[in-house]
């Protein structure tokens, strides 16, 4: 009896850990739009690969400039060539996937010199990106589904950016705000942004920021970093932003083997995991990256 007692016991904590282990499932963010050899968005979006597409990035915007969309070589913003764009957008749509804009990246376009022009640019966002209308929508007419911030520097005022954009949708279609901090905590530039509770997800930076990178020799500088994001800052749920590949960053690459067996483990064991973040399209094509890990995301 006690044997019998003992096999179905353990048959049933077998079942109730698979199911623990399936809903800890997460998604794959990647971000698209800055190399034209990386293919077009909705081919992107019907690999089936992502559940988040950032569209990269809104590069130009504050200290008196109009705001200007860069996407490398897929197409031309100042001759409305980005327009056709909005096709592949609601193709995306259509599958379950969410396509954002990502504002900011890795250069020096773009600042805040005051909370009144950041709720302009959140206007200027809702009106040409979002909800709002506007005769010169970049991306022609199809509606994103939110804004990301990736702020690399610049001035502050994130806060008003961030709040504008939330009044603006009050009301009417959910629209998603997240964020990609560098893995330093906190963010020298999203620290008050992100305090809010406004943001939806978090797409931490562990690459190209040594001191808390996931090594296999030394993890806990990883591990104290995730924790203390997961714990300290407000949004729903928090992603491991990783380069796709050894040559998409200078450093933070993370072996699939590695990420699946160490990492993967470690970061579901938080109610907040969200998934893995690639930086970024055209590197995970040439790595074959998420297609050796998305079953384990």
């Amino acid at each position: 009896m006690a044997t019998e007692f003992s096999a179905k016991s353990a048959f049933l904590l077998g079942i109730l850990l698979n199911l623990a282990f399936k809903t800890k499932a997460g998604s794959i963010v990647i971000y698209w739009g800055q190399d034209g050899r990386e293919g077009t968005l909705t081919s992107t979006c019907a690999s089936r690969k992502y559940g988040i597409v950032n569209i990269a990035f809104l590069s130009i915007f504050g200290n008196g400039k109009k705001p200007q969309i860069n996407l490398a070589g897929h197409c031309d913003p100042s001759s409305n060539g980005c327009q056709k764009v909005s096709n592949d957008i609601r193709n995306c749509q259509n599958q379950g996937v969410k396509v954002m804009l990502s504002i900011g990246g890795g250069t020096s376009g773009y600042t805040l010199t005051s909370d009144a022009e950041a709720r302009g640019v959140a206007e200027y966002l809702w009106n040409n990106f979002l909800g709002g209308r506007s005769n010169s929508r970049p991306l022609g007419d199809a509606i994103l589904d939110g804004i990301d911030f990736d702020i690399e520097g610049g001035e502050l005022h994130y806060v008003a950016l961030a709040t504008r954009l939330s009044e603006l949708s009050r009301g009417g279609r959910k629209v998603y705000l997240t964020a990609a901090p560098q893995c330093p905590f906190p963010d020298d530039w999203l620290d008050g942004a992100l305090a809010t509770g406004l943001f939806d997800y978090v797409y931490i930076q562990f690459y190209n920021n040594r001191p808390c990178e996931y090594n296999t020799n030394n993890p806990k500088k990883f591990k104290d970093s995730w924790n203390q994001w997961t714990s300290s800052v407000p949004a729903q749920k928090f992603f491991v932003g990783l380069p796709a590949s050894q040559q998409a960053a200078g450093s933070g690459y993370v072996g699939a083997n590695i990420l699946k067996s160490q990492v993967l483990p470690f970061v579901k064991g938080s109610s907040k995991y969200g998934g893995v973040m690639l930086w970024n399209k055209y590197h995970d094509d040439r790595n074959g990256y998420s297609s050796q890990i998305r079953d384990s995301v």
